[in-house]
């Protein structure tokens, strides 16, 4: 059997509830790629692009 990992050993409660929040923002993310709600990469990469510019881009809906 593999020997756990030492950050697993030292961790408290709040270890728990942050990563029960990420695997519930991970869920949420899923289900709504699953339901269509997404913005295709070029939309959002000239909107990351245009950031610090004369002409920034509202964000991609």
């Amino acid at each position: 059997m593999a020997k756990p990992h030492p950050a697993d050993q030292s961790c408290d409660r709040s270890c728990d509830s942050g990563t029960e929040a990420f695997a519930d923002a991970v869920r949420e993310g899923l289900a709504d790629a699953d339901a269509g709600q997404v913005v295709p990469y070029e939309k959002v990469r000239r909107w990351l692009l245009s950031w610090g510019t004369d002409r920034e881009l509202p964000p991609p809906a």
